[in-house]
């Protein structure tokens, strides 16, 4: 699981967000990112047991790169100030797919499902998808446990207005406005460097998250 130096190192790179701090504590670094690709292989063969849309593969693949592409940005620091892991079908950090995600930065880390910010094209046939199985797809997110464990849907850039080309009556309506679809737990830092707590919390919401990722998975698979 996380460890503690993991969550030591985040923090220290955020009041050191340069090359050369980076560099010099290159061992460090290279520690702190094993630590998580030995929780994401970890999750990941857990998953797989109850999921059998997760296949065994190379964790190095799932991972985010900590450096950040500064081009377009008026922030030029560096480094990113978490890791940043994907667990999925397809078994890489990119991917149209839903997917289970794992965010670890001190005070502020989370496991999540869904889809964030999918393509124009994708999220087209996402809500065409609500819309034509809006049963179904209700059932899944209003499903007591479901609902217990995670709330609502984030609502992160959610529009005002239905999509044209939908009906702004129909049942689902309101789902059609959301630009991104998932679910999240918090996962504090107490309980994210408990090797138990933290397999309990994240495999106990990863069974509940299942029929959120087959919905969306069914579309693009």
């Amino acid at each position: 699981m996380i460890n503690t130096a993991t969550l030591n190192f985040l923090s220290d790179l955020e009041r050191n967000n340069n090359r050369e701090w980076f560099h010099a504590n290159q061992e460090k670094y290279e520690a702190a990112k094993e630590s998580v690709l030995q929780t994401v292989l970890y999750f990941t063969a857990e998953i797989s047991k109850f999921d059998n849309s997760i296949k065994p593969f190379d964790p190095k693949k799932g991972l985010f790169r900590i450096a950040r592409d500064t081009r377009f940005c008026k922030n030029k620091d560096p480094y990113k100030l978490n890791f940043g892991a994907c667990i999925n079908p397809e078994g890489k950090n990119i991917s149209s797919l839903s997917t289970y995600y794992l965010h670890v930065k001190p005070n502020e880390s989370f496991f999540s499902a869904g889809v964030y910010m999918p393509e124009k094209d994708e999220l087209t046939e996402i809500r065409y998808a609500i819309y034509n199985n809006f049963d179904e797809f209700y059932s899944i997110i209003n499903a007591p446990a479901f609902i217990k464990k995670f709330g609502k849907m984030s609502t992160d850039y959610k529009l005002t207005r239905v999509p044209m080309g939908f009906d702004k009556n129909d049942p689902s309506a309101e789902y059609l406005k959301f630009k991104n679809f998932f679910v999240y737990i918090n996962l504090s830092d107490d309980v994210l460097t408990n090797p138990i707590q933290c397999s309990d919390a994240v495999i106990s919401a990863a069974k509940l998250m299942m029929p959120f990722n087959n919905f969306f998975n069914s579309i693009f698979r």
